[in-house]
């Protein structure tokens, strides 16, 4: 008999909801693991039987497998099946079964069945290690897609929006842009390079003019797009792209939206904490001054920019984004390799404040500045309770069951990264998000062992029904 793993989640909307949710485009993606890279070959055409998907696993650098599912016809069960056509087992059927609860919720229940290669030899010797990844994997999947649908159902009477994203293929903005297409809006992507299909728009950061007709009649404009901050040393060169990218990028983004007949009605800018400066230990809200240093100095022109659009008729929401974690980039996908082999620790004396936020709740913060009407101005998108280098550093090596006592120090960092890793890894701001909580903004993850247990798959053990 091929072994088999169940598990069940209740889900907050009507079935007909739920199966809407898994259907649309960017289902797989907010529910593929971020500690677990996974190509699209070919994406998700649907659920409905005869639909396929091709992806491919790494396994050991640029070696990897590829799967090729397949969706069949589901019997006796409301929902959908996949099987595996090709792939690393010798087999994988995966049931999606759906069924009504109490009150217009939905019992979700997934239950797998596979065979390892060779399995009456291999079963014995890893298949814990299948259970467990299955265990992470399902335990990820159920509380993403949980929090996404309650997400989506507090502004259902909005409707579907359309919606033009820049930055569309950042850390924040793929997570972005498919938490949006699960909730049943058109998501616009702009790019820089020559469109590849009907949901992107081709547009110019660098200042010259570009056709932005396709944007006529959109709802909303997100803008994320900026030259990577954190990519090498800063040389004055880098510095003179990152301003460039930042500033330009939004000078031609406004004045573009300004050409429009149809505006849309909300712009949402990304900024960064570096407004503050980078030596800000104490609490600061949103009505705290600037700083001073090159960050701070990217930040205001980066703003000031984006407020144009206010005397476009937009509303206009300013998003000073902290340290965002997911091990799928940014500070916590450079440090995890140190810590999972147990030899990560504080960064410099410790004593630095991190203001640390976990992607999926810079997702759910950013889709709810869009959808309130009285959001306007500046919001800190951080979590409530910021930690220190040291808590940070403990916190991770106990979530990851591994040691942390082995820091990096201040000099080292200066020597490997200059001015930048002054600024990034040695800075302390204290920023906390008054605004977006006094709107009524609740995060999923406020706590920081609770955020990596998440964003890693290390939650505690559940039983399997």
């Amino acid at each position: 008999m091929a072994p088999s793993f169940e598990r069940e989640t209740t889900l907050p909307v009507p079935i007909d909801d739920a199966l809407a949710w898994h259907a649309r485009p960017g289902a797989f993606r907010r529910l593929s693991p971020p500690w677990q890279p996974i190509e699209l070959v070919k994406p998700n055409d649907g659920i409905e039987a005869g639909a396929t998907l091709t992806m491919r696993l790494p396994i050991l650098g640029p070696i990897g497998v590829t799967w090729h599912a397949l969706h069949e016809a589901p019997d006796g069960f409301r929902g959908f099946r996949d099987v595996q056509a090709a792939g690393p087992f010798n087999r994988w059927e995966h049931d999606h079964v759906f069924e009504a609860s109490a009150s217009d919720a939905t019992r979700l229940v997934d239950r797998v069945s596979y065979r390892l290669p060779l399995w009456p030899i291999a079963q014995p010797l890893a298949g814990w290690v299948v259970r467990s990844m299955l265990t992470r994997m399902f335990c990820y999947r159920h509380e993403v897609t949980r929090a996404d649908l309650a997400r989506h159902a507090e502004f259902a009477e909005r409707g579907s929006l359309r919606i033009a994203v820049t930055g569309a293929t950042g850390m924040v903005g793929e997570a972005l842009c498919a938490f949006l297409t699960t909730g049943g809006h058109r998501v616009l992507r702009l790019v820089r390079g020559a469109p590849k299909n009907g949901d992107e728009v081709r547009w110019d950061p660098s200042g010259g003019a570009w056709d932005a007709s396709p944007l006529e009649g959109c709802d909303a404009v997100i803008h994320l797009a900026g030259e990577n901050i954190a990519a090498r040393r800063w040389s004055a060169d880098h510095k003179a792209r990152v301003l460039a990218s930042r500033v330009e990028g939004t000078r031609s983004l406004v004045a573009a939206l300004g050409r429009l007949e149809r505006k849309p009605r909300v712009l949402l800018s990304a900024s960064a904490i570096g407004y503050y400066g980078a030596e800000r230990p104490e609490a600061v809200g949103e009505d705290a001054a600037p700083g001073e240093d090159f960050m701070a100095e990217v930040c205001r022109e980066w703003e000031a920019e984006a407020e144009k659009a206010e005397s476009l008729g937009l509303r206009v929401a300013r998003m000073r984004i902290g340290v965002v974690l997911s091990p799928a980039g940014g500070a916590l996908g450079k440090m995890l390799p140190a810590f999972q082999l147990g030899v990560g620790g504080r960064i410099g004396d410790g004593r630095q404040t991190m203001s640390w936020v976990s992607l999926d709740d810079v997702v759910y913060a950013i889709h709810f500045l869009m959808m309130t009407e009285a959001a306007t101005g500046a919001f800190n998108l951080t979590a409530p309770a910021p930690a220190d280098s040291a808590h940070f550093a403990s916190t991770l090596g106990h979530v990851l069951g591994r040691p942390s006592f082995l820091p990096l120090p201040a000099l080292a960092v200066k020597a490997a990264f200059g001015e930048m890793g002054k600024a990034l890894l040695l800075g302390s701001i204290d920023a906390h998000p008054r605004r977006l909580e006094a709107l009524g903004f609740r995060f999923e993850h406020p706590d920081l062992e609770r955020a990596l247990r998440h964003v890693l798959g290390r939650e505690p053990a559940r039983s399997n029904t």
